[in-house]
């Protein structure tokens, strides 16, 4: 995004600064808000949450001047948005429909909602900013394939991990490096059995909703994210739910490397995470073999090799998702988006004894975690994707730690995701 800077004053200069919509004004969707109140050249017209205390919430702790108008109602929020104010609505098809919004930013967390936003933007032919991961793995490339079709960018998000690795593996492969692994540091404590319950009065300290935070601990956000960055590079899982060792960042590239090396991988090119002092930061180790570049890497302090580090030490999260509606506007490009099929997969594990009967609760909570499988693999033993699962009738038990397959379940059969998902596997299978 070569003089971005400029580009954004100029579109501010002309009167015609980018119109994102941003639906979901919780923790990313505020700091959103506040972080385009200080950029030029871009803004959020139109705010949506299901409820208005919680939009009028964002607003008031984004410190946002705008002259706001509360409607539901298409043609008020139009004229509103004619008239240079800002809209705030808890009906999501404004948000998607309005004919100015150029952009629309899905900050839910929902895979279902997700799926529905995707559908109504890229319908309107909306650019679509997606921060909700767990529903780009799920149903990530047949929105992305959707999105080319009507001429418009389908995207991850600037700032979350994947993306932060995004940017150091395009790097190092157009620098011509082999990527041995690609990965990031997990920022919380590992307890794959993580509750709501266990985890209220952390999550009350630090001011989060108990659900997200067990997400975070139980690995599930890990597993999402490792995926996304899977499906987007075509680097693989090395096993199910990768190594995760305890390291820290001066052992990368002696931990992630081939076991003849003395490291703990089967084979090049994976993703995987470590649990040390490397978080909030990501990597990628590469490799060359080129005997002047390693002499050249040598006296540029990157050690003797054949391993190669190559660290970012943040990601700002929802600070630098407003570049991403940047790119999308202005250079037709997207920060990340998925190769055209699922590379890995995202797998629904037990977290406790399931009985037959049971509708499964959503992520972070009381019934299962993600792992991460190779999609062939999930494919071939019909392992339910995690975007799945929420809402699904278990028809018969399942133990603690198994993973929950479609024949362990009834579906909800009105679910756009569902729908979708369905889709997406008969574009692999034909």
């Amino acid at each position: 995004m070569n003089a971005v800077d400029e580009k954004l004053r100029a579109l501010q200069q002309a009167g015609t600064p980018i119109e994102v919509a941003l639906v979901g004004a919780g923790q990313m969707g505020t700091d959103i808000l506040a972080q385009v109140q200080e950029m030029v050249g871009i803004r959020v017209s139109v705010v949506v949450d299901i409820s208005w205390e919680r939009v009028e919430t964002a607003l008031k702790v984004s410190e946002c001047q705008a002259d706001v108008v509360y409607t539901d109602e298409l043609e008020e929020a139009d004229r509103a948005l004619r008239a240079g104010k800002m809209v705030g609505t808890t009906n999501a098809q404004l948000a998607t429909s309005l004919p100015s919004i150029q952009v629309v930013i899905d900050a839910t967390g929902s895979p279902e909602m997700g799926a529905r936003i995707s559908w109504n933007a890229i319908k309107h032919k909306k650019h679509i900013v997606m921060m909700n991961v767990e529903c780009d793995v799920t149903i990530g490339p047949i929105l992305s394939q959707m999105a080319r079709n009507a001429g418009v960018i389908y995207s991850l998000a600037a700032g979350d991990e994947p993306a932060a690795i995004m940017d150091i593996y395009r790097f190092a492969k157009a620098l011509g490096f082999e990527v041995i692994a690609a990965g990031k540091g997990k920022n919380n404590p590992l307890d794959i059995y993580a509750t709501p319950d266990s985890l209220r009065d952390k999550a009350l300290v630090r001011g989060m909703n108990p659900h997200m935070l067990a997400e975070f601990v139980d690995g599930t956000k890990t597993m999402v994210e490792m995926a996304a960055v899977s499906n987007a590079t075509g680097l693989v899982p090395d096993v199910r739910g990768m190594h995760g060792p305890r390291c820290n960042l001066e052992d990368l590239k002696s931990v992630f490397c081939l076991k003849e090396q003395g490291g703990i991988l089967n084979k090049a090119g994976v993703v995987d995470y470590a649990i040390g002092d490397i978080n909030p930061g990501v990597f990628v180790v590469v490799t060359t073999k080129h005997p002047r570049l390693i002499s050249s890497l040598v006296q540029r302090d990157m050690g003797t090799g054949p391993n190669y580090l190559l660290f970012r030490p943040y990601h700002l999260c929802s600070i630098e998702t407003p570049l991403t509606a940047v790119q999308a506007v202005i250079y037709s490009e997207a920060t990340m988006q998925p190769l055209g099929h699922l590379t890995s997969e995202c797998i629904a594990v037990a977290k406790r004894d399931l009985k037959a009967g049971e509708v499964l609760d959503g992520l972070g909570g009381y019934c299962y975690r993600g792992s991460i499988e190779l999609a062939e693999v999930a494919r071939r033993d019909k392992l339910l994707p995690l975007g799945l699962a929420k809402g699904a009738v278990l028809t018969r038990d399942v133990g603690i730690d198994e993973v929950i397959t479609y024949d362990d379940v009834r579906l909800d059969g009105d679910s756009l995701l569902l729908h979708l998902r369905r889709l997406q596997d008969q574009m692999v299978t034909v």
